[in-house]
């Protein structure tokens, strides 16, 4: 919490224009910087672009924390899995065929309505693709061809968003290019009475399934021995995983790696598999990492910004590189 704090007010520091630790902590104090641009510049801008960043991180790796233990492998997550890609298909067909702007750069500027169908549509397609991995996932042993599959999931609906772009005008299409490297700075005041709800419900209802997602890491049979309602645990974790990954994905465009390495990296941490430290572990964890990749991709001391998909990317890879590599003895720790 300690290092969140600290890596929140970096963020609100640093950028194109530099603005003094304590500047930040009185303009959140309410009271008067040195400059009143600076108030301007950390109330409208960069304050809402961390809150969002802290609460995508979280949710993201949340649900692959979830999706890992539900499908009981190691590499699950909203982007390998193609659940991400369903979301992008529901803002795509809300967007582009509906008609209604909202979210991030392809979202700017949208009402209440607008952000609220926005997020619905999302969850939708998020939730239909995660259905259709686990329908497949059942007569699947494979770990490897169930990723293949997911990745297939992937592929498709992002060949029926292609289908809606062509047939779009240019504008959109550029604006949803944009939306497709991710960024946090495009979520407003507005929208965050939206995403911010959402994803705080979906994370208490996270926390509510520790119990049951640690009796499903040892398999169904035995958790049904245990008392457990498998099928209930089941939905429970589709819903959470689905409005997790759905609504970040509607906000801040589809942003990889986050839900898949941050999982590893506490069970590496705390070396434990029991989710009522994970679950707060990753949440905490994915906010700092998050805001941490948004501070590298503004480039601070120059007008430049990079993809935030890319920064994720160098982040996240290694960590993938790193599981894959020693996925034997993973499989051990993961059972226990």
């Amino acid at each position: 919490m300690v290092v969140l704090i600290a890596v929140f007010l970096l963020s609100l520091s640093l950028g194109s224009v530099s603005i003094p630790v304590e500047q930040i902590v009185t303009i959140l104090f309410g009271g008067t910087p040195e400059k009143t641009s600076w108030a301007t510049i950390v109330l409208k801008f960069r304050l809402p672009k961390a809150i969002t960043a802290a609460l995508a991180g979280a949710a993201l790796s949340a649900s692959g924390l979830q999706m890992q233990t539900l499908f009981r492998n190691p590499l699950a997550d909203p982007f390998v899995l193609g659940i991400s890609s369903g979301a992008s298909l529901g803002v795509a067909l809300v967007v582009l065929v509906a008609g209604v702007a909202g979210g991030s750069a392809l979202l700017a500027g949208v009402s209440l309505v607008g952000d609220v169908s926005l997020a619905v549509a999302s969850i939708i397609g998020s939730t239909l693709v995660l259905l259709l991995v686990m329908a497949v996932a059942r007569r699947v042993q494979s770990t490897m061809t169930l990723l293949i599959l997911g990745l297939m999931f992937g592929y498709a609906t992002s060949a029926l968003v292609s289908v809606l772009l062509y047939f779009s005008i240019a504008e959109r299409i550029q604006a949803y290019i944009s939306w497709t490297f991710g960024s946090f700075s495009g979520v407003t005041w507005s929208q965050l009475q939206v995403f911010g709800p959402v994803v705080v419900a979906a994370l208490i209802f996270s926390h509510l399934l520790v119990k049951p997602l640690n009796a499903l890491l040892l398999g169904e049979t035995y958790a049904r021995s245990m008392g457990l309602n498998v099928r209930l645990a089941r939905l429970g974790v589709i819903a959470t995983s689905a409005s997790l990954a759905g609504v970040v994905t509607a906000f801040c465009g589809p942003i990889g790696f986050l839900g898949i390495a941050v999982p590893h990296l506490c069970r590496s941490l705390f070396h434990t598999s029991d989710h009522r430290l994970l679950m707060p572990a990753v949440v905490v964890l994915g906010g700092i990492l998050a805001v941490a990749a948004d501070l590298l991709a503004q480039l601070p001391g120059s007008q430049l910004m990079l993809p935030l998909n890319a920064v994720t990317a160098l982040l996240g890879a290694p960590v993938v590189t790193w599981v894959i590599l020693r996925q034997r003895n993973l499989r051990e720790s993961f059972a226990g």
